[in-house]
């Protein structure tokens, strides 16, 4: 009993703030990497193979490479400070999970929409979902070996989004590149709530 209570919380202890971020995007866009390149510890995913059950559900134009799906979440932390830590919320890319979107996206400081050129049209549910709930959210174009490139302001058009939507090429793969998209979604929500402040 003795043991238990010394691992119990004492009175005063220091609790850090936790924020929470989603990465978002379609199927095979980089969410699981992303999440593997930043996280500090191993992530929790919940990969598993492609079966012939999605078969006629699963779209893998652009991505037959792909072997695995997520099927609930990726789940990663980065250690900012003693007193701030972020915990990084993989969402699932196909339509079959969204009903887990509601539980994800609660409390979240913000989102990161993984763009892949190949399969655009992937991430206009991801964007519509975040628009929808006021949520801010950045897009990181997540730049494939050997797919075409396209510029920025492109990419922005096809997407239809807004001016002050954040945009920029990223690889999932690399971690500096990785970090860049979050630091761009942290100035972001900076700046949206800074405009809400009263003069």
């Amino acid at each position: 009993m003795d043991s238990v209570r010394s691992e119990l919380p004492r009175t005063g202890a220091h609790i850090p703030v936790a924020l929470k971020i989603l990465i978002a995007g379609g199927f095979g866009a980089g969410k699981t990497t992303l999440v593997s390149a930043l996280s500090e510890v191993r992530p929790l995913q919940t990969e598993e193979m492609l079966t012939n059950a999605g078969i006629g559900t699963d779209d893998l134009a652009g991505v037959e490479a792909k072997s695995t799906t997520t099927v609930a979440m990726d789940f990663g932390r980065i250690t900012i400070n003693e007193d701030l830590l972020v915990y990084l919320f993989g969402t699932p890319g196909q339509d079959r999970f969204w009903f887990l979107w509601d539980e994800l996206a609660f409390g979240a400081l913000g989102a990161v929409v993984l763009a892949d050129t190949r399969r655009l049209a992937d991430c206009f549910p991801s964007i519509g979902y975040f628009e929808q709930r006021g949520i801010p959210f950045v897009v990181g174009v997540n730049c494939f070996d050997g797919a075409r490139r396209f510029g920025l302001e492109t990419v922005r058009e096809a997407l239809d989004l807004d001016s002050d939507v954040p945009m920029l090429l990223c690889d999932a793969r690399e971690r500096q590149s990785a970090k860049q998209v979050l630091i761009a979604l942290v100035e972001h929500v900076a700046r949206q709530h800074g405009e809400r402040v009263p003069a």
